[in-house]
């Protein structure tokens, strides 16, 4: 948000600057006089960061998975591409919706900001549509009163922060029309008592509310997620992940499509 915040301030600041030379300044110079720097910087940019402002507020933009929270569909240090049309087109910085295009499906891994610090950024998967009603228990989804298929995929190790290594279980989980696989580990979350973990911990049935989203990361028990902190509203939403464009570390990843 900060970053969309500073490139509409620069296009508004070199459209000025050009717009008042066309008007003004260009009169009042005598034939043959240069551009003042100034006014020639402003006109080279001021057309590139138009498209760069266009392309990345109704289009597409890169992001950067910065945590092992939706690991393993996500590994800290993807850069990825999310698609800024696909749930509408949305006015910058103020987000609000000025044209409906789709709304978020079940298993989408979408991008948006954080309901209690809106200038962050957060990804998850949607889990639960506004009208869900969701239970997880023993690391079981049941979603409208059907509980979720899961297979099997064997042992998954990963890296912690701090060096530590991590065994997990890794299965393969039908959510919606979309097949992804999750990580599930002995661990148990702590909740504050009116979240909705521990809603889910005490066999409660929780119903998503009209014009908001449940959200969970695929590493199941690392992840801070709408257990934690609640549900996504509708204008928090930034648009959905598709496409991994790089990974320095990994490059067998470039180029992976996002289920």
């Amino acid at each position: 948000m900060y970053f969309a915040l500073f490139m509409a301030a620069i296009l508004a600041v070199t459209g000025f600057i050009w717009l008042l030379d066309s008007l003004v300044l260009r009169k009042k110079r005598a034939d043959g006089t240069p551009e003042p720097v100034l006014v020639e910087y402003a006109k080279s940019f001021f057309p590139v960061i138009l498209l760069v402002f266009f392309v990345r507020s109704f289009i597409v933009e890169p992001f950067k998975i910065p945590s092992g929270s939706m690991m393993p569909t996500l590994l800290a240090g993807d850069y990825i591409l999310v698609n800024k049309f696909n749930y509408g087109l949305r006015v910058p910085i103020l987000n609000t919706t000025f044209f409906e295009m789709h709304h978020p499906s079940r298993g989408d891994v979408f991008v948006f900001h954080y309901p209690p610090e809106p200038s962050m950024d957060y990804i998850k998967r949607v889990v639960g549509l506004p009208g869900d009603k969701i239970r997880y228990l023993d690391k079981r989804l049941t979603i409208n009163g059907k509980l979720l298929e899961v297979q099997d995929g064997g042992d998954y190790t990963y890296v912690k922060p701090g060096l530590n290594m991590v065994t997990a279980k890794r299965y393969r989980e039908q959510l919606g029309q979309v097949q992804h696989d999750i990580l599930i580990n002995e661990w148990v979350g702590n909740y504050d008592t009116d979240a909705i973990g521990a809603k889910f911990a005490n066999d409660e049935e929780v119903v998503v509310p009209a014009g908001q989203y449940l959200a969970m990361g695929d590493n199941r028990d690392d992840s801070s997620d709408s257990r934690v902190w609640g549900f996504v509203p509708e204008q928090n939403l930034v648009g959905k992940a598709f496409f991994i464009w790089m990974n320095f570390d990994q490059g067998s990843r470039i180029g992976g499509a996002i289920h």
